[in-house]
């Protein structure tokens, strides 16, 4: 009787300290997708890929096969069974192969499949979103964003932190930015009503919500969907993405970097262990310099700058920026890739900004000019995380909410976070995407996005 196996099973088999002993011997039965089927007239050869590996199995089928001739036929994205022998072949590419005895057809695959062997453009393969993860690139794109998701929730975890599961309907704007999708019911917008009483939104950020269990569970963090309006078609913008939000009480600014750099290395390193072969294959196919971009980001020192020498060195820089430097301004992903790519050369953390181009919860400093906020800033990227010590004093958040003229009615319960044991703490925002183009080097962001939603795009 064959022994079931996948094909990451066959791998982890075959890498036991004493694989030889199983050469020739071990009956084994794969279930997959042909990848690649070649043959002539004495022999063939199947790739086979069942989706647990990033790696495919060679399957060998001979003349002697029962129905070679139909084996021979099948296409590209065909699936089968196969029973067969696991024969080690140290002297190959691959380390073992499956010298078939049957292949049972499990699936057809009409003519018309549109992933053959050879290279399709990232923008076709967009249009097919719902084949090209069976294509090498978007196998290990979404295998990398599952084990990244997996590294994420491990760090967290493993130092007490509560995970928290914040709305997705709200009743109020985070960032005051106005650009939300109104979410209502059809039935109560004809009667010009409200579903829920009053105008609700998908939510931009979980992190109000999370402060409030912050001040509760002390370290607690979300990681889930959020929605912004923004009519935007760039690299880096899509209308729908995941962010990670942690919140941690009696704790400032410097706490918040400390973890902000904990968790960045943490996850890094989680993947270049966890992920080599897709790794491998990201830094042979589409960035040449991810593997050495990653291990230098392990190796330096996260560099702590002011705003106000940040734009010290961009004005004395030799360079003629598209946008002109001034204290004050907004800084533009070629300032940031300067300050970190030129003036640093590693990871360098942007704090106390001003006042007037961050939002109205973060913790004006005793300058009264900056708050506490921090950005870090990496190389090939520019800013990668956001965040800052919050306001917790009610008379200082009160008075950021009319500079900004954010209204307190919906905003009460917020407002009570400060009256009722509030205490010091802080924060930070990840964009979960741009995290993973960054260690994928993946340059757009529909492209690490199952189905990306973006404007006038709703295909799936």
């Amino acid at each position: 009787m064959p022994t079931f196996m996948t094909v990451q099973e066959c791998f982890d088999v075959i890498s036991a300290d004493n694989p030889l002993e199983l050469d020739g011997i071990e009956l084994i039965h794969l279930q997959g997708w042909v990848r690649t089927n070649r043959s002539n007239n004495h022999i063939g050869f199947i790739e086979l890929n069942d989706g647990t590996s990033f790696r495919n199995v060679q399957c060998v089928y001979e003349f002697s096969l029962t129905d070679y001739a139909t084996v021979q036929s099948y296409n590209t994205g065909t699936a089968i069974s196969v029973v067969g022998l696991l024969k080690i072949t140290p002297e190959n590419k691959q380390p073992f192969e499956i010298v078939c005895q049957s292949i049972q057809l499990e699936g057809a695959c009409d003519s018309t499949y549109p992933l053959q062997k050879k290279r399709h453009s990232f923008e076709y393969l967009r249009e097919i979103a719902h084949l090209r993860v069976r294509s090498n690139t978007f196998s290990a794109v979404f295998r990398v964003r599952s084990l990244l998701s997996m590294a994420i929730h491990e760090f967290f975890q493993n130092q007490g932190f509560i995970y928290v599961h914040t709305p997705i309907i709200t009743g109020n704007d985070a960032e005051g930015a106005g650009e939300v999708f109104r979410v209502e019911s059809d039935s109560f917008a004809k009667k010009n009503d409200h579903f829920f009483g009053k105008d609700a939104s998908l939510t931009v950020s979980g992190q109000l919500h999370a402060e409030a269990f912050a001040l509760a569970f002390r370290d607690v963090y979300t990681f889930g969907p959020t929605f912004r309006a923004e009519n935007s078609n760039t690299t880096r913008h899509a209308s729908e993405f995941w962010m990670i939000e942690p919140e941690i009480a009696f704790a400032d600014l410097d706490d918040n970097m400390n973890l902000i750099e904990d968790m960045v290395t943490y996850c890094v390193n989680y993947i270049l262990v966890n992920a080599q072969h897709e790794m491998k294959f990201f830094n042979d196919m589409i960035d040449k310099t991810v593997l050495d971009r990653l291990h230098r980001l392990l190796e330096s020192e996260f560099v702590r700058m002011t705003y106000t020498e940040a734009i010290e060195h961009l004005l004395k820089a030799d360079v003629k920026f598209d946008y002109p430097v001034s204290w004050g301004m907004d800084l533009q992903a070629e300032h940031e890739r300067y300050i970190c790519e030129v003036v640093v050369q590693g990871p360098v953390f942007l704090t106390n900004y001003p006042k007037e181009i961050k939002a109205f919860y973060m913790r004006l400093n005793d300058d009264q000019k900056t708050v506490a906020a921090c950005d870090l800033l990496v190389p090939g990227v520019g800013e990668l995380v956001g965040g800052s010590q919050r306001e917790e004093r009610l008379d200082y958040l009160e008075s950021a909410m009319e500079r900004f003229h954010i209204e307190k009615s919906g905003l009460e319960w917020y407002l009570d976070l400060r009256r009722y044991g509030g205490v010091k703490h802080a924060g930070f925002g990840l964009g979960f995407e741009r995290f993973l183009m960054y260690i994928t080097g993946m340059q757009n962001i529909r492209d690490v996005v199952p189905f990306a939603r973006t404007p006038k795009n709703l295909d799936y």
